[in-house]
């Protein structure tokens, strides 16, 4: 039996990759729909249309290797993607259930960066060129969609789940009770949740 090669363990995690892309194009509306931020929504449905370009990109390379295009069933992200959908089907407030689709959300971008790593060493050690700058580009929106979650949770939302959950603590800085602004954001959050539905 003849052992495989770097290039048959990289055609492999393409196509594993190329799956967990796919079955991202699934769970991303799923996340949009939960989030009651809308700027948290947006940034879930923009990384849906990248996602969607990171498909046919993984097509390019395997067709430019001369390889079938087809998928291997990921594992990795089918786990983490059942993980948000329990986070999904708990009874948190507004506020902690923004908080939670993004630690998600970053899960799931920390898995696909780490898959894309490999996958552009692999090819240029290789010598495939054009298959680690396709590459690069995916991972280069990887590392931005990774970048707007953070953005977004340390500029607003993780403190809102915070006060929503310590209400009538004094801030220390100010010494203002939190209660009127967490109230006041979950009731907005809420109104923007009901028109929606």
């Amino acid at each position: 039996m003849t052992q495989g090669t770097l290039h048959d363990a990289f055609i492999d995690e393409l196509r594993d990759v190329y799956d967990a892309e796919k079955q991202l194009t699934k769970a991303l509306p799923k996340l949009a729909k939960a989030a009651t931020s809308d700027r948290l929504r947006m940034a879930f449905e923009e990384h849906l249309e990248q996602t969607r370009g990171h498909v046919e990109r993984i097509e390019q390379i395997l067709t430019g290797l001369d390889e079938k295009v087809r998928g291997k069933h990921c594992d990795g992200i089918a786990g983490i993607i059942d993980e948000g959908k329990a986070v999904m089907d708990e009874d948190f407030d507004d506020m902690t259930m923004d908080a939670c689709l993004v630690a998600s959300g970053q899960r799931a971008e920390h898995y696909e960066m780490a898959a894309y790593g490999t996958l552009i060493a692999w090819a240029n050690a290789m010598g495939h060129n054009d298959a680690a700058d396709l590459l690069r580009q995916t991972l280069e929106e990887e590392k931005a969609a990774d970048r707007k979650l953070t953005e977004l949770a340390e500029g607003g939302i993780n403190q809102d789940a915070a006060d929503q959950a310590h209400p009538d603590e004094e801030d220390e800085v100010t010494g203002t009770r939190k209660s009127s602004g967490a109230g006041a954001a979950h009731a907005a959050a809420s109104m923007r949740r009901g028109m929606r539905h």
